[in-house]
């Protein structure tokens, strides 16, 4: 088949190498344009982008999808099928009308769950026993297409990077598979109108952690929100980073956000139970082990 690959971030990279190896011609990428990175600011591709152009494909970065020439362009490459990793931006109607076969995406949750930008970070915060992922047919409205393929699994102990980037090799499987499922004819199928749930991008207040909560709660939103933004709180007036964490009981509590410390282990108390802390990141330092930062220094100290 003739494709057109849509795509911005790393996770987006599994689905065009396995495309790339599949034998189907991709004849365009497509990904948003350059962005500032780096402590410099300076302007960079994105991780498609970079990675398209050492793949010798052509990359188009259309500020908008809707901008004329890049729906000229499209026209003129007469893809057969569009398939689509977290590009980031909406299509129009008039673009989703251009391949014959339509716009395929893999999303990261098993759908109408987690429709959005954060399905992997919101299921992991919510507490969710399972994830997964799904292919389906790109219509206007948020991720609400009819879907061809799901897969499921029970939520591993994993932050949202580490499971993110495990999904996406995993879909990348599922995505070649619903591309021939589409090719042969087959006919997907509509999504459940109940259980439906919106995962929207999970912001920097989103991510502060409450001391006062169920230690259940304070793990989840530690491990959801790792990598980016990163679950924090307060010390000594300076924010406090903790990327990973994990349930050391789940007792009566004692004052919460108090440390307490011993040779090799440091703990918090939260509104019922104790957290362990794994990693962290205090303010002006690198990320490191919760053992080399506190055994020393947290005794006694509350996180607020």
């Amino acid at each position: 088949m003739r494709l057109v690959f849509a795509g911005t971030p790393e996770v987006a990279l599994p689905a065009l190498e396995a495309l790339h190896d599949s034998g189907h011609e991709i004849v365009a990428v497509v990904t948003r344009p350059d962005a500032p990175a780096g402590r410099g600011r300076r302007l960079a591709p994105s991780p498609v982008a970079a990675r398209a152009g050492e793949l010798g494909l052509p990359v188009l970065k259309p500020a908008k999808p809707s901008e004329g020439d890049f729906v000229d362009e499209l026209m003129r490459l007469a893809p057969d099928a569009c398939p689509v990793v977290a590009y980031g931006a909406l299509l129009p109607q008039r673009v989703l009308d251009i391949p014959c076969l339509g716009w395929l995406n893999l999303h990261f949750s098993v759908l109408p769950r987690w429709r959005g930008a954060a399905p992997v970070q919101r299921a992991i915060m919510a507490g969710d026993d399972t994830i997964g992922t799904s292919c389906f047919r790109i219509v206007r409205e948020l991720d609400a297409g009819d879907v061809y393929r799901t897969s499921s699994m029970p939520m591993p102990d994993a932050t949202a990077g580490e499971l993110l980037a495990s999904l996406a090799e995993s879909g990348a499987r599922q995505l070649l598979d619903t591309l021939e499922a589409m090719a042969a004819g087959e006919v997907p199928t509509p999504q459940p109108v109940e259980g439906i749930t919106i995962a929207p991008k999970v912001t920097v207040a989103d991510a502060r952690i409450d001391w006062s909560a169920p230690v259940t709660e304070v793990r989840n939103l530690v491990m959801g929100c790792s990598p980016d933004p990163g679950a924090w709180c307060e010390l000594d007036g300076e924010r406090f980073k903790i990327y990973r964490a994990r349930v050391a009981d789940q007792s009566e509590p004692g004052e919460a956000g108090r440390l307490r410390t011993t040779r090799r282990e440091v703990f918090v108390a939260t509104g019922h139970g104790e957290l362990e802390l794994l990693e962290v990141q205090p303010a002006g330092k690198r990320r490191m082990l919760a053992i080399d930062w506190g055994c020393n220094t947290a005794a006694g100290k509350v996180f607020v």
